[in-house]
């Protein structure tokens, strides 16, 4: 039995729109996955059970409904596979959300990563990657914006909560030799999407021939990335467990990397697109005009957000290039046969 099938590799979040893309890679191409979600109703649970039909067909996959919050389950879990690596795509997303419900994101994306971490100190896997934000760099204005610069302003309780996930995870490199990798995620889109975020709202809207919300008077500059190339980078880098950095320096700390195994990276189409931009294409996509709704900058967002993706290019020889011209048009595609509009 060759490694791959004997040592499966363990995806949080499989239900979700980055975990269930990332999972159906690592199937493809013959990895065993295991895949947990707690399958909550932050929006329809049929479209994660829809994702999670995708992938069911693959005999190298397990499926477990599992919240981390579950310390427990969760420790039963790693102790039973011994999962060879791991990647926590599991959390409560969206910035917005955090400003009506806090209370989601410290048990999600703190308690639950603890969980996670303490059942990796225990089985020691290869590597563990883990989902962070663009949204840890918050007040920082000077863009692009870099993994080397520190993020210690974050502009929402999501934002915190990911840079703390940043934290606990290098405590754990340092401790206790689990290699972690944080990869802060720059607005992810495509098929398969969640219903929260731009595109799909707008979509959505248009379609039916209601007005789309457009926060900051449409203001704003967003570093869109497409799901795949944000797969090929978690891919790339799961692959890649994280070392120390030799050349680290207690008396000038880089943020991006230690002494312990521990690494942080941008994954960003490091192309930012003016939001009315964004919204030109989808119309053209859609052959529909929208009515478009001019409101100021929701509280928690950010002005524009732009990646620095070098270290990225240097260590895993990946840059994210596809443009929204070619990602949009898929997202509708896949919409429309989705939802048979």
């Amino acid at each position: 039995m060759s490694s791959k099938t004997a040592s499966p590799i363990l995806v949080t979040g499989a239900a979700g729109f980055i975990g269930s893309h990332v999972a159906h890679r690592l199937l493809e191409r013959g990895d065993a996955v295991i895949g947990i979600d707690n399958l909550n109703d932050s929006y329809e649970v049929s479209l994660k059970e829809a994702r999670l039909a995708q992938l069911k067909p693959f005999q190298r996959f397990q499926f477990f409904k599992l919240d981390l919050i579950d310390r427990k389950g969760t420790a039963d879990l790693f102790a039973t596979h011994a999962f060879r690596k791991v990647v926590h795509l599991a959390a409560q997303a969206g910035v917005r959300y955090s400003l009506v419900n806090p209370h989601a994101y410290v048990d999600s994306n703190m308690v639950g990563f603890l969980n996670i971490l303490e059942a990796c100190r225990q089985v020691r896997p290869q590597h563990l990657v883990f989902a962070s934000s663009s949204s840890v760099y918050g007040g920082n204005t000077r863009l692009p914006f870099s993994v080397h610069d520190n993020v210690d302003h974050p502009a929402s309780l999501y934002a915190a909560s990911k840079k703390s996930n940043e934290l606990m995870a290098h405590v754990y490199a340092h401790l206790f030799a689990v290699p972690c990798t944080g990869l802060r995620f720059f607005t992810v889109y495509g098929p398969w999407g969640r219903p929260d975020m731009a595109l799909f709202l707008f979509t959505k809207a248009i379609l039916a021939g209601k007005p789309i919300e457009v926060f900051n008077f449409g203001k704003m500059r967003r570093d869109f990335t497409y799901i795949d190339d944000i797969v090929e980078g978690v891919v790339r880098i799961l692959d890649r467990p994280a070392a120390s950095n030799p050349e680290w320096s207690g008396d000038d700390p880089d943020p991006s990397t230690s002494s312990a195994c521990y690494r942080i990276y941008n994954i960003g189409n490091h192309r930012p697109v003016e939001l009315m931009h964004f919204i030109e294409v989808l119309e053209g996509a859609l052959g529909k005009k929208a009515e478009k709704l001019m409101l100021p900058l929701q509280p928690g967002d950010l002005h524009a957000t732009y990646a620095d993706v070098e270290d990225l290019i240097r260590d895993v020889g990946f840059k994210p290039d596809t443009p929204i011209e070619v990602g949009i048009p898929r997202f509708v595609q896949w919409y429309r046969g989705y939802y048979k509009t």
